[in-house]
């Protein structure tokens, strides 16, 4: 390497965002990027002085992602709380010459700067709430609103605000990150998305990261040539992020992506561009990314089940949809409009009774809109021709469905605890015993979610994670 390539070299290193260590076989830190002093509290001389054994023991560096990788000879990432109490995320790669590893190179972000910016972005989100709020130009920008949302129920201030922000950043490319509870509507919302961007004309598609079995679902998302793998269609297939061009893909569940496929996926996004399985060629597809999740993805982050930079990636327009329970003024117009979808699917003209709305208002909803619906739904199917509030939802203790391929089976039993067996794989077990007779009495993972008064995103994944499958 010149001497003009190892100064640009060197300056790229120093001035980079994220802190830099190089370490030797040995432990001994060869080199130190200059920001990571703030960082671990001491010098850059001190640390170069210094090996990563004694830094671990002083507690500087708590633990040390270098002594990780040096044990395993695997790359690696873990969260780190230094000796100043800043939390960062650190990533490190060992290097190899014949064989043997002679040097390990790590680099670390400071998760405290962007927590700070995020409370900063927050504090901004209000102002501009506030700000609406108060402008006259809000009430003209509801009244345009009001004949744009569809189907979609919108009467609180709180989904207003979401509805707004949605239609503002419709018209761009940018990613949006819908965040919520199981059942809130994040999918409704996405599809609303989709309809006020410019790429309204073209596909929607809409995938559940957690109902796709791993070892199909690089298949599934990129596609694949003829012959690319045993089984393969043979005239290949085309992955659901090509079936998208042209319009949006929406992953829900995205914290439920395989690490694999994080790394293709971010890929995808920085170069616009995927590879089919089998294909030694590139090609290059226009999307628009939406994605949803329940979980905390900053904790996903620090867990090393989700990878960082792709969780920056999807987070430029984060999204929050409120529970059912924080936004009550929406469920009058969801029942009513769930109340028309059944009469005109059944062909029946029923009503809802006057003193069931009290309860209805009252309830918690802790599945929120997807609850509410199912709850009507029951409530219509097992009522006469007006539907009274005395159907317990699954909320309610006394709720759990019965169906009537369950309901004669009994209490399901499970096996006592074993000699040497503890609580934790006690607990598999007896999940395991039940999974695996209501897979074979109920018909749908729907079926059995409401058996268990669970989620069904919940319900696929444990199924997966037991390797069970619906017998019929």
């Amino acid at each position: 390497m010149s001497t003009i390539d190892s100064l640009i070299l060197r300056t790229i290193v120093d001035t980079a965002h994220d802190h830099f260590f190089v370490v030797d076989a040995d432990g001994k830190v060869r080199y130190v990027s200059p920001s990571a002093a703030a960082v671990y509290g001491i010098s850059c001389e001190e640390l170069r002085a210094s090996t990563v054994q004694r830094l671990e023991a002083d507690g500087v560096l708590n633990p040390s992602i270098s002594l990780e990788v040096m044990r395993t000879g695997q790359p690696a990432q873990i969260a780190q709380r230094t000796g100043t109490g800043r939390r960062v995320i650190a990533q490190a790669h060992p290097v190899f010459e014949a064989g043997k590893l002679v040097a390990v190179v790590s680099r670390s972000m400071d998760l405290t700067d962007l927590q700070l910016l995020q409370q900063e972005y927050t504090l901004l989100q209000q102002r501009f709430s506030d700000h609406l709020k108060r402008s006259q130009a809000l009430e003209q920008e509801d009244a345009a609103l009001e004949s744009e949302l569809g189907e979609l129920e919108v009467k609180s201030p709180l989904m207003r605000e979401v509805a707004l922000l949605l239609r503002r950043v419709a018209p761009t490319d940018a990613t949006v990150m819908m965040l919520g509870e199981s059942g809130v509507g994040k999918t409704a919302f996405a599809r609303q998305l989709h309809r006020w961007s410019s790429r309204r004309d073209g596909p929607f598609v809409d995938v559940n990261c957690a109902a796709i079995p791993e070892s199909l679902f690089e298949a599934e998302m990129f596609g694949y040539r003829a012959g690319a793998f045993s089984g393969a269609a043979p005239g290949g297939r085309i992955g659901l992020i090509e079936q998208a061009a042209g319009g949006t893909l929406f992953l829900d569940e995205i914290g439920e992506l395989p690490l694999g496929v994080q790394t293709k996926l971010l890929k995808a996004i920085q170069d616009g561009r995927i590879s089919r399985l089998g294909d030694n060629q590139s090609r290059r597809v226009d999307f628009r990314l939406v994605v949803a999740t329940n979980q905390d993805l900053g904790q996903r982050v620090e867990e090393g089940a989700f990878r960082l930079d792709l969780y920056y990636r999807l987070n430029v327009i984060p999204v929050t949809l409120p529970p059912l329970r924080e936004r009550r003024e929406d469920i009058p117009g969801l029942v009513e409009r769930q109340l028309k979808r059944l009469n005109r699917r059944y062909g029946q003209e029923k009503l809802l009774a006057r003193s069931s709305w009290q309860s209805l208002m009252r309830q918690e909803w802790p599945g929120n809109v997807r609850e509410l619906e199912n709850w009507l739904e029951r409530a219509w199917l097992s009522s006469d021709d007006v539907i009274h509030a005395d159907t317990p939802s699954p909320s309610h203790p006394a709720a759990a469905p019965r169906h009537a391929d369950a309901a004669d089976q009994g209490p399901i039993s499970c096996p006592p605890l074993g000699e040497e067996e503890g609580l934790k794989d006690a607990l598999s077990r007896t999940e395991h015993t039940i999974l695996a007779e209501l897979c074979e009495s109920l018909s749908s993972t729907y079926a059995i979610a409401d058996r268990l008064g669970v989620s069904q995103p919940s319900v696929v994944r444990k199924l997966k994670q037991h390797g069970l499958r619906i017998r019929r």
